[in-house]
């Protein structure tokens, strides 16, 4: 399924993503933190090869589609750069176009809604320490759910576990902390309701 898989195996990816989608702590040192590193490196081969020489978007979606590891959607666009530390627990609808600059955390998992769009340089977070110092390393997964035809201004940075309601609209610079209800503005640092989107 998944191409240049770093020497992992389906069966160990598998279990990543049954462990991290079951909201499990990552054990730093752990054989699922070992995976966790294995996919960071097939990531960032996929991705430097990716962004270092632009030649169609045709050829951005097929490498998109090697680094997700499914068929994209219809109408899913992204602009190069693009960073991920994982790339197998992206799930973007039709539709779905992503800006240059974006960096996506995405062990945790990120689900993007049909026709939504996200600006340049934002951040899509799914991953906390322990707060526990002596257990600092360990990694702690919660997914971002992102509705659809939802609008992420430029430079927005999104937390782990936030869920943005459909037809909501992020301002530029927004610091996401919290759930977004459908169709409001959302802004500021952390943000907060500024008004509703009329319909």
């Amino acid at each position: 399924m998944y191409e240049d898989s770093n020497g992992l195996t389906q069966e160990q990816i598998d279990r990543f993503l049954a462990s991290m989608n079951a909201g499990e702590e990552c054990v730093a040192g752990s054989e699922m933190h070992q995976v966790m590193t294995g996919l960071s490196e097939r990531a960032m081969r996929i991705t430097s090869r990716m962004n270092a020489r632009f030649t169609s978007f045709s050829d951005v979606r097929a490498q998109l589609e090697e680094l997700f590891g499914y068929e994209l959607p219809e109408g899913v666009g992204m602009f190069p750069p693009f960073t991920t530390d994982c790339g197998v627990n992206t799930h973007l609808e039709e539709g779905v176009f992503i800006n240059s600059g974006c960096r996506f955390q995405d062990q945790g998992g990120i689900y993007i809604g049909a026709r939504s769009l996200v600006g340049h340089n934002c951040v899509i977070a799914t991953l906390n320490h322990n707060m526990d110092p002596a257990q600092r390393a360990n990694l702690l997964p919660a997914p971002v759910h992102i509705g659809q035809d939802v609008w992420i201004g430029a430079n927005c940075t999104i937390l782990p576990g936030v869920s943005i309601g459909d037809g909501a609209v992020l301002a530029a610079g927004a610091v996401v902390t919290k759930d977004v209800e459908a169709c409001t503005v959302m802004g500021g640092v952390p943000a907060k309701v500024i008004k509703r989107v009329a319909s």
